[in-house]
């Protein structure tokens, strides 16, 4: 009677990877983002990665080594993800001390306050960011422009509005999107991240290149980001085709801000997402749409951050009414 049998909660699948094994997989997938973000941000760009990966390993191990009194797993490579995607959803020229602020946020209050990796209901990147942009607004909506003193640290760069801040404000204005055209980047300009924005959420080439590589490592699935795309797509293109003249392309949304980085690496989170495929889907078109919907009617030009938080809110209802058939239920095999 000395050998217990261990009970975990379902679902009970083992798969080929390990949790080192997939966050370090990410890390590798966000390498052409970070390589694209120093190409247009240069030195700042290295510094705000290097801080926020620091900030969050270093919080994550002093709660669990001092506060929590855990064993420490700060160097999984879960941390390392978190403090990646903080740092691609904040500007270049944010201040360190307001990075420490985020990476605390996203370790200490959405990760470890629910029992760490596997707990958190929402994706620790993205409440870093609500916090950072909910406390200083201004840092966080101030855009360096791209390819302009990359090689020295400072923050007397000159700033930029991002694509979808500059089209928000002129059709607040009143103006048609045909007299945007000087306002509106090119879409080679928006695919490579010539653009003003975040630091990881410009280059829709360079996130593309690591959606592909999860994929092909299986550590990631297509439903999630090729669904919230498409819904995202369609829900603009219904009004792109009623008004052309108040609403831009479905292309412009799919190249603009951060819903490639959003789509591909933080609605994909398998800790923050339902379980089963049907429950991806659900939860990748209700993400499409509100993003869709907080870009058109919200305030905040972008808005896959809260779409995606939002969504994560609702996945313990949608893993209720999709998931798999208990085992040993009964199956009425005459129908």
């Amino acid at each position: 009677m000395s050998k217990q049998l261990t009970v975990s909660l379902s679902p009970h699948e083992k798969g080929d990877l390990s949790v080192k094994q997939i966050m370090w997989g990410v890390v590798i997938a966000l390498i052409p983002t970070f390589l694209a973000s120093v190409y247009f941000y240069g030195l700042n760009s290295l510094r705000v990665v290097f801080l926020s990966v620091t900030f969050c390993i270093v919080s994550e191990f002093l709660i669990q080594e001092f506060i929590l009194k855990v064993k420490v797993t700060a160097f999984d490579g879960s941390a390392a993800v978190t403090g990646l995607l903080l740092a691609f959803n904040v500007p270049s020229g944010i201040p360190w001390w307001q990075l420490l602020v985020g990476a605390i946020a996203a370790i200490g209050i959405a990760k470890m306050a629910f029992g760490g990796l596997g707990n958190n209901p929402f994706n620790p990147a993205l409440v870093g960011r609500a916090v950072m942009l909910a406390s200083f607004p201004v840092q966080m909506t101030t855009w360096p422009e791209p390819m302009q003193k990359i090689w020295t640290f400072g923050a007397d760069a000159v700033t930029t509005a991002t694509p979808l801040t500059s089209l928000k404000d002129a059709i607040r204005e009143g103006k048609r999107i045909v007299d945007l055209a000087d306002l509106i980047p090119s879409y080679f300009d928006l695919f490579i991240g010539n653009v003003g924005g975040c630091v990881g959420g410009i280059s829709v080439v360079a996130i593309l290149l690591g959606g592909f590589y999860m994929l092909y490592k299986k550590i990631i699935t297509y439903h999630i980001p090729v669904f919230f795309l498409l819904s995202m797509v369609a829900f603009t293109g219904v009004f792109w085709l009623i008004d052309p003249d108040k609403y831009v392309d479905p292309l412009f949304h799919i190249l603009a801000g951060g819903v490639m980085l959003g789509a591909w690496f933080m609605a994909t989170d398998m800790v923050t997402g339902p379980m089963s495929i049907k429950g991806q889907i659900v939860f990748a078109v209700g993400g499409g749409i509100l993003c869709g919907a907080i870009r058109l009617f919200g305030t905040y030009p972008d808005g896959v951050a809260y779409a995606i938080l939002i969504m994560n809110a609702f996945v313990p209802l949608i893993d209720k009414y999709f998931k798999p058939k208990r085992f040993g239920k009964e199956v009425n095999y005459e129908q």
